[in-house]
């Protein structure tokens, strides 16, 4: 039993590394400790529920739920992962994906714990595949929408400065507006602030470059959303 019960964690470890090495690859809050102790935990809470229906439930009046513990650690997971969901200022919402690799990582856990070792090791293999090819995949064969990202400008433009201007910079970089607002920041100057969606081969320092040449441009800001 004993060895049986080491299996188990250094699998759920294993495991728990594959999914933090590939966040911590992409510079993501979930890292290879973090994963791997909740992926190890996830499996020792099943095994103690599990074996606990064996220790201490009476022959013939079995009435406990070897899984009840496990069924917890989805619902206590949860606020590991609305830890990593961030809201930017800009209203972008990030970390997603983390999050939900959080609660995978949980769910590796549990199977292991649960003696599933081939459900849990092609689980894994199928979760690093979503996260890494098949986005690329899909950029590469689908519509062009999935090759382009927004953009968040704000412009300050003197007062004299002609907005066309710059409206006609963007069309000359074939970006396209998707929202627009405009407002009076002091007596003499006009804000643009505008979100675009441009083609993730446009740098970004290109953008601000050309923009920053428009006459009459006080200051630029330009972030990748």
């Amino acid at each position: 039993m004993s060895y049986v019960f080491l299996m188990k964690l250094g699998v759920a470890m294993f495991l728990g590394l594959l999914i933090g090495v590939d966040r911590q690859l992409k510079h993501k809050p979930l890292g290879v400790k973090t994963s791997m102790v909740i992926s190890v935990a996830s499996c020792l809470i099943t095994i103690v529920s599990i074996e606990s229906v064996n220790r201490f439930s009476l022959p013939g009046h079995t009435n406990m739920d070897p899984l009840r513990l496990a069924a917890q650690i989805v619902s206590g997971v949860g606020f590991l992962g609305a830890g990593v969901i961030l809201r930017r200022s800009n209203d972008v919402i990030s970390g997603l994906t983390t999050a939900s690799m959080v609660w995978a990582a949980s769910g590796l856990g549990i199977a292991v714990g649960a003696g599933f070792y081939f459900e849990a090791l092609t689980a894994t293999i199928l979760i690093i595949l979503a996260i890494n090819l098949f986005p690329l995949i899909l950029r590469w064969l689908g519509p062009r929408s999935l090759r382009q990202r927004d953009l968040s400008i704000k412009i300050v433009v003197q007062g004299e400065g002609n907005l066309d201007d710059v409206f006609k910079q963007i069309k000359h970089l074939n970006m396209q507006v998707k929202r627009v607002k405009v407002k009076d920041v002091e007596s003499d100057q006009q804000k643009l602030e505008m979100m675009i969606t441009a083609s993730e081969d446009t740098y970004t320092t290109e953008i601000y470059s050309l923009l920053k040449e428009v006459d009459h441009v006080v200051s630029v800001e330009v972030e990748s959303r």
